[in-house]
This record gives structure tokens, sequence and C-alpha cells, in this order.
């Protein structure tokens, strides 16, 4: 999925400065931004107050839209380097397509997994006949400097491991938890699940204390470590825990996103994550006059232009704490 601010703001995240080493409660508050031609996202990530939790730099939530009449998500060909999109629906369906000729619908629960690497460009569409409900997230993965160069690539996993225990049913997207493997491929220590809680869940969770986490809100209310998190709102919880305790009065579902705090400095704008503001004005060049991104054949419509460059330099900053 795209970044479609037409005056993107350049993003310095990564390092561990701001890492708390233990646990926290930051309420992280979402700013709406329109997607396509029929979609508002609740962007989450990056915001002013938190920009990654481990190497998750990018969470947009969406829905339940009723779509019946709609054209539904109509995201045209755009481009990415230096990171992992992960497709992730509770209603509706996505059609995929990409320079590599991939082409896919992702329904709900089903891993949607696109490794940009040096570079790749899709498209993203509700498919002809769609359904009445679209609900989502859409996160990305910042690739390490050792892999933002790898072969792009996309998977889609329908098969996903599940964690089960009383009141709650965990689906692992990315990474390990209790013991459950995704088989997404993943370049960094990483978690992120969907976890189902039935009315009266009292769960505790086991996480990482090497960790940070935060928690989703996809519909209902979540009581998270004492702390209420609305729908479509985002908890972060910092470090240092071996459990996590979930409450539910009512039926409610969440995303969990942890992983080791990322200690390279990055710079995040439009669609690119990179470590210079050069890489980013070559992808930029790039995707505007050459072939480096390839074509995404069968869209309707055209490729998205990129946005003029900021007129302050691009640059990372921060320190290893």
């Amino acid at each position: 999925m795209s970044n479609l601010d037409v005056k993107p703001k350049p993003v310095e995240c990564g390092g561990r400065e701001d890492v708390p080493g233990g646990p926290v409660h930051e309420l992280l508050p979402p700013r709406r931004v329109p997607l396509g031609e029929s979609t508002v996202v609740r962007r989450l990530l990056p915001g002013l107050g938190r920009r990654m939790v481990g190497a998750w730099c990018f969470v947009d939530h969406y829905g339940p839209d009723d779509i019946a009449d709609e054209p539904g998500m109509q995201v045209p060909p755009h481009p990415h380097i230096g990171l992992q999109t992960v497709s992730w629906l509770h209603g509706g369906e996505v059609l995929h397509r990409d320079s590599l000729g991939s082409l896919r619908t992702v329904r709900p629960r089903e891993l949607g997994l696109m490794t940009s690497g040096r570079a790749i460009s899709h498209s993203e569409e509700s498919p002809r006949g769609h359904g009445p409900v679209l609900h989502g997230a859409q996160l990305w993965v910042a690739l390490p400097g050792s892999d933002r160069d790898t072969d792009p690539a996309f998977e889609h996993h329908a098969d996903l491991p599940v964690v089960d225990g009383p009141g709650f049913s965990a689906t692992v997207i990315l990474g390990e938890l209790d013991g459950a493997a995704s088989p997404g491929t993943v370049f960094t220590p990483i978690v992120g699940a969907d976890i189902a809680l039935a009315a009266g869940a009292d769960v505790r969770l086991p996480v990482e204390p090497d960790f940070e986490y935060a928690v989703l809100t996809m519909s209902g209310v979540t009581e998270v470590d004492g702390m209420r998190v609305d729908p479509g709102s985002m908890l972060y919880l910092g470090s240092g825990r071996r459990e996590l305790p979930l409450r539910a009065d009512g039926a409610s579902g969440l995303v969990l996103l942890g992983g080791e705090p990322f200690e390279e400095k990055l710079v995040m704008w439009w669609n690119f994550v990179a470590r210079t503001g050069e890489e980013i004005a070559r992808a930029r060049e790039d995707w505007m006059g050459g072939d480096r991104f390839g074509t995404v054949r069968g869209y309707d419509g055209s490729p998205i232009p990129a946005p003029a460059m900021p007129a302050t330099p691009l640059k990372p900053r921060g320190r290893t704490r």
C-alpha cells in the first residue's frame, strides 16, 4: 500500500535512544489520511510521539467501511525500496499486482507479504464484485542494511499457525509467538500476531522481554495491561515484559506488533525507506524516468507520480543507546 500524501514529510527514525528500557503506556493518536479514491485510513505510525516498534515502521488501520456501492480500495501502481509491506484483512478482499508479475487476491487472515528490496512497484484494489465491507491494516517493516538491496519478492500464505488458549486465539502473521512461527520471510527478530478475544477473556500472553511492543485494536474494546484501547487506537508498551495481560468484556480483535529495537538510523519519505537523502532522491528520479521499478500490468489506470522533494535535506539522526 502507498503513502498517498501529496506533500509527504521526511521522517527520521531508528536508533535506540527513544526506546524505553522498561514497560510504558503510550497511547498513539491516529491521523486521518485519504487513500486512493474512496478509502480513508487512520495512520498510527510514524507519528510525532513514536516512529517505530522494532522494525515495524508504518501502520495504517482502515474500516470497517461499507463499500457495497463504492469502488473500495483503489491504489494505482507506486514504488517501494528498503521495506516489506504486510497486507492484513479482517473483512473484504484486496487484489495485489506487482512488477514481478504477481497477481493474487488476499482475503481475511491471509498474509500478503511483499519484499521491495532494491526496487519493486505494485498496485492494490478491491476486486470487481467485491463484498460489502473493507476492514484491515497495512503495515511496513524496515529492512536492515544488510538486506535492503535484496531481490524483490511476493509471498502469499493462506495457512498461518495459530496459538490457542482459554478465551483467545492468536494467528501468527510474522515471526514467532509462544513457539509458533509464521512461514513469512523476516530479516530481523520480529513478531506480528492477530489476536481474537472472547467475551470475558482474561489472558496473560507470553512475550519477549528484549522486544518492544505495541497493540492495535481492530474491533471491540480491549484492556491491555490495565489500559483501555478503543478500535483504531494503538498503545505503545515499551520493553521489559515477559507476559502481557489482556482483558475484554465483549468480543474484540487486536494486532500485536513487536521486535528487537531497530538500531540503524533511517530516513523515510513517501514510499521509500533508505539511509540517506541521496538514496531517496535517486529512487524518486528512477521512478519518474527509468525502468528500475519495472511495470505493473493489468491495472486500469496510470501510476502515481512522485511528489516533489522537500526543500530541506533528508538526513537520518539519532544515536545508539
